[in-house]
């Protein structure tokens, strides 16, 4: 009897363990586990851009290496097409998105985004010629707008109504406004401060108008601890001053939001 007890007790012990949940890996525990946390990024400076011996440096690009060092991992930065961002993420090409990402609601319900760092707006770009031409938002309606596809100055678009042509990057949409092959641009307001006007690439072209105002945050897999890790070490770096002196490198202190 008490070897059949015994036996018993064995097979009920087994059978409670295999109906045990297995242990989930948490998100952080992934990316610690491997080693190396990876960005999924575009260029867009100032935020993540290359410099001249080809590394990606940016107000965004050495945020996440400090991100990353925090972490105690390595960092890999890839330039990704933005209208796939949500789908790199998901199949763990990537682990997070971080690159002047504005806060939709469409992104936050795809995504564990982390607190707002930066503030931004959807700015237009005009040949300066034309600029006094386009006084209000109404005075848009007959242009061709090139945007990111995917992006917020996209949406901006959809929202109004005009016409757009999609291309795969910001940096992009200068390029045809600069060839002429679009009337105009909507693109991110820190982009816009870096790259047109008097000293640029594109002296030619101008920002006028804002379409709207929005706030950047960095994008995990949903249910992400790592959104959480972040929003500690952006409260770090806000309190130690990192965050201040690497936005004043690329000259976007004034649109950072205290963290």
């Amino acid at each position: 009897m008490k070897k059949m007890l015994a036996l018993l007790t064995a097979m009920l012990l087994i059978v409670s363990a295999l109906m045990l949940p297995a242990y989930a890996e948490t998100d952080a525990e992934y990316v610690k586990n491997k080693g190396v946390l990876v960005v999924g990024i575009t260029d867009f400076a100032p935020m993540d851009y290359k410099d001249d011996n080809g590394e990606w440096i940016g107000f965004d690009a050495d945020l996440a290496k400090a991100f990353a060092a925090y972490l105690g991992v390595e960092i890999e930065l890839v330039e990704i097409e933005w209208d796939n961002k949500i789908l790199e993420l998901n199949g763990k090409t990537i682990d997070c998105v971080w690159n002047g990402m504005t806060l939709t609601d469409e992104v936050k319900s795809a995504m564990e985004t982390s607190n707002a760092y930066c503030n931004n707006a959807q700015v237009v770009v005009l040949p300066a010629a034309k600029a006094a031409d386009y006084a209000d938002v109404e005075a848009l309606k007959g242009l061709t707008f090139a945007v990111e596809a995917g992006s917020a100055g996209e949406a901006e678009i959809d929202a109004l109504g005009y016409n757009k042509t999609a291309v795969t990057s910001q940096a992009d949409t200068l390029l045809e406004v600069a060839a002429g092959t679009s009337d105009a641009a909507v693109i991110d307001a820190l982009m816009a401060a870096a790259m047109v006007g008097e000293g640029t690439s594109y002296a030619n072209l101008t920002y006028t108008l804002s379409l709207n105002s929005e706030e950047y945050g960095v994008g995990f897999r949903k249910g992400s601890d790592l959104a959480a890790a972040l929003n500690e070490f952006f409260a770090a770096a806000y309190a130690d001053g990192t965050m201040m002196n690497l936005a004043e490198t690329y000259g976007v202190q004034a649109a950072v939001i205290p963290q």
